[in-house]
């Protein structure tokens, strides 16, 4: 760690978890993040409008844990990263706002960053830089994603989607007909070491020959195995938890990795990076594991705490931002729910967009002594 790279703040609020992470260059020096999980859980799913209250809540005490915990200044900062989208609405404004608000006080540069293109990026803190160009299998709650990136800051390419539920999706839906609470990965990871993968023959979607060979499909599995489950219940039979969540699990991690492997053959890419929530399935690591090391390619997955939403990975494309030059966002970015994976960031029309007048240093000094 140099201490010329540059050190970058980052926010994370695209759901329901509050992410603050400061990096320098490729080194994380804090994560902290504040969950609400707990409180949506109640309610089977996150509710937009408790994520967002409960980011305004968390924002300024996590902000003060990660820069005790880096040991560093807030003027110190190079910049100030934030997740300006995709994601919910409400919660993204949460973070986007706040972080306008620290940049405008510190008179830091700004970098309004793309969630997606951030999970691929954090990988830097834990395994270095990443190849180019990178191939990266993104899985989570609201994505299901093969991207290619030749270059993180500016160029990430999609190659396939998910056309209807994501892999995380269905995990949470598998999980509510099974009466597992939420969220649902993390049980149905644990349930299903103790059941049999082959006992249930459920479908693999779009594996036919004519099907796109890099697009996702699991509303026909979450539905094969929903009517599996009401059909064993109608007839009075008890229901293989076990059994059925391995095969679930199974049929979600056989397709994903299929089609990644397929997309590093077809590209040429001698590696793969996974990355988003349901990358820290312990199933998905291993086969991905099996199946790369068979076709002779490099897997990089980060540790499971860095796969799930955290500020760290958007530190880790903002320091990215800063060292390769990119023109920072105006301080008019909003948030997008909707902000396609094609734009890693959103810059700005000027490139001194971050710097402003000083009517206010009495009152930045107050704040930031």
């Amino acid at each position: 760690m140099a201490a010329d790279e540059p050190l970058v703040l980052g926010i994370e609020t695209s759901c329901d978890e509050t992410g603050v992470g400061i990096v320098r260059g490729t080194t994380l020096l804090a994560d902290a993040v504040a969950s609400s999980v707990d409180t949506h859980a109640r309610f089977g799913g996150v509710v937009p409008e408790i994520a967002s209250r409960a980011h305004l809540e968390a924002m300024v005490p996590t902000i003060e844990r990660a820069l005790k915990q880096a040991g560093v200044s807030a003027r110190d900062l190079d910049g100030i990263a934030v997740t300006s989208g995709p994601g919910l609405a409400g919660a993204l404004l949460v973070g986007v706002s706040a972080a306008k608000a620290y940049a405008y006080a510190l008179n830091k540069p700004l970098y309004g960053v793309n969630h997606l293109a951030s999970h691929i990026c954090v990988d830097q803190l834990e395994h270095g830089p990443l190849p180019e160009p990178t191939m990266a299998l993104l899985v989570s709650g609201g994505h299901s994603s093969l991207l290619l990136a030749p270059d993180i800051t500016s160029d990430v390419r999609p190659l396939g989607a998910t056309i209807d539920d994501a892999a995380g999706e269905a995990f949470d839906k598998i999980a509510r007909v099974l009466d597992l609470g939420f969220p649902g990965g993390p049980v149905i990871d644990r349930l299903a070491r103790e059941g049999d993968p082959a006992a249930i023959a459920f479908p693999r979607g779009l594996t036919g020959p004519r099907d796109a060979p890099y697009d996702f499909s699991f509303s026909g599995l979450k539905t094969s195995v929903a009517r599996w489950i009401e059909a064993k219940r109608v007839a009075g039979e008890e229901v293989p938890v076990r059994d059925v969540a391995a095969s679930f699990q199974e049929a979600v991690v056989d397709v994903l990795t299929r089609k990644a492997v397929r997309a590093c053959k077809d590209e040429g890419v001698d590696h793969l990076m996974i990355g988003g929530g349901v990358a820290a399935n312990s199933r998905l690591r291993a086969l991905a594991q099996e199946r790369c090391e068979r076709a002779g390619i490099r897997l990089r997955v980060p540790r499971p705490g860095l796969c799930t939403d955290n500020g760290a990975m958007v530190a880790a494309l903002g320091a990215e931002m800063v060292a390769r030059n990119r023109r920072p966002s105006d301080l008019e970015l909003s948030a997008d729910s909707s902000l396609p994976v094609t734009e890693p960031h959103v810059p700005g029309k000027h490139q001194h967009a971050h710097d402003h007048d000083h009517v206010h240093e009495i009152s930045k000094d107050n704040l930031y002594s």
